[in-house]
């Protein structure tokens, strides 16, 4: 078994495992939930692995992974977690969904957080996505008051615009932002990242492995069910798959050269692009686990980054990340000044 390191996230004190786990698709998103017993077996054996870093939301389920994630760590294993949980989204029907961040949201979602999950203290508290509506000082001005109380220790940002990001972290230190960072979503290089590098804040990688696309290529769609929220995405289209196949063919043939996985390879480039990057893939099997932390051993030089990166450019990646179904990215985050909302 690889052994997991520590890396320190942001630069207020949070120390997490060196690559997390995201616990979203054992609650559905990504096919239907899958066996209460089975997973809570997965997030313990992680524990015992070395990846205490837990990454979940209220809007899973909803609201059962936290639920979840709450038996799973009943008794002695939650002192030995890093337990990030989001709020902020809310599903209200079909593709439907509601953000908010007014501050009365904000403690009301926390306090339901904490009953779920069974503990007195969320580690890392994010926006899951920005409410923009209002300032982002207004629901950061209340993560502050939580913080203050104790019942969260460090708070983060979701899918944030870089403006967005400096106007927070002026308010209160922020620990983590967390992006979909991988292989073939790298837009957030641009301003994302330099702002979160200037700021001293934590990177915190979802979707890693492309949604699951750089472990096993276009198998991944012929295996979508009904349930599984990604047979919508642009990318897994017929129309721009066929040429996204190219991609993962080139990456599966340098990981045969590197003797990994292809999975292992993307994982390995997200863990070479700084010790304040934390991915947190998703898996909802043991073995699929293992395989992931053992991207920790793959070194990659150079050339080799160079190589895997001339794979994936802008052009070479056909449709977009997501299929929009209604929840602000990090491109349209920004929320209005607290002085234009205090004159208004």
């Amino acid at each position: 078994m690889v052994k997991v390191g520590r890396i320190k996230l942001g630069s207020q004190g949070l120390e997490v495992s060196a690559q997390g786990l995201g616990c979203m698709s054992m609650s559905g998103f990504y096919g239907a939930p899958k066996p209460e017993p089975d997973m809570i077996a997965l997030i313990q054996h992680a524990v015992r692995s070395g990846v205490t870093f837990l990454d979940t939301s209220d809007v899973y389920g909803p609201h059962t992974n936290e639920i979840l994630l709450g038996k799973a760590l009943k008794g002695g294993m939650r002192e030995n977690v890093e337990l990030a949980t989001k709020f902020g989204t809310i599903l209200v029907g079909g593709d439907k969904v509601e953000v908010r961040g007014d501050p009365q949201y904000v403690r009301a979602a926390c306090e339901e957080s904490l009953k779920r999950l069974q503990i007195h203290c969320i580690d890392l508290y994010y926006v899951h996505r920005i409410d923009t509506r209002l300032p982002i000082e207004l629901t950061i001005g209340e993560l502050k008051k939580l913080v203050e109380e104790g019942k969260i220790k460090y708070i983060g940002l979701s899918e944030a615009s870089a403006s967005t990001i400096r106007r927070a972290h002026a308010v209160h230190p922020i620990t983590a932002v967390q992006v979909e960072w991988s292989l073939w979503s790298r837009d957030v290089e641009e301003e994302i990242i330099p702002t979160c590098r200037e700021l001293g804040i934590g990177i915190v990688a979802y979707s890693p492995l492309g949604r699951g696309f750089f472990s096993s290529g276009t198998k991944l769609v012929e295996n979508f069910t009904q349930h599984d929220v990604r047979q919508h995405f642009p990318r897994f289209q017929p129309e721009n798959l066929e040429q996204n196949k190219t991609i993962f063919e080139r990456v599966n043939e340098m990981a045969t050269r590197k003797g990994c996985t292809p999975s292992q390879l993307a994982l390995a480039w997200v863990h070479h692009q700084g010790k304040n990057v934390c991915p947190i893939p998703g898996t909802t099997k043991i073995e699929n686990f293992n395989q992931n932390i053992g991207a920790l051993s793959v070194k990659l030089t150079p050339e080799e980054l160079a190589e895997l990166e001339s794979f994936v450019t802008s052009d070479a990646v056909k449709g977009d990340r997501s299929y929009g179904i209604g929840v602000t990215t990090w491109k349209e985050s920004d929320t209005p000044s607290l002085s234009s909302w205090k004159t208004a």
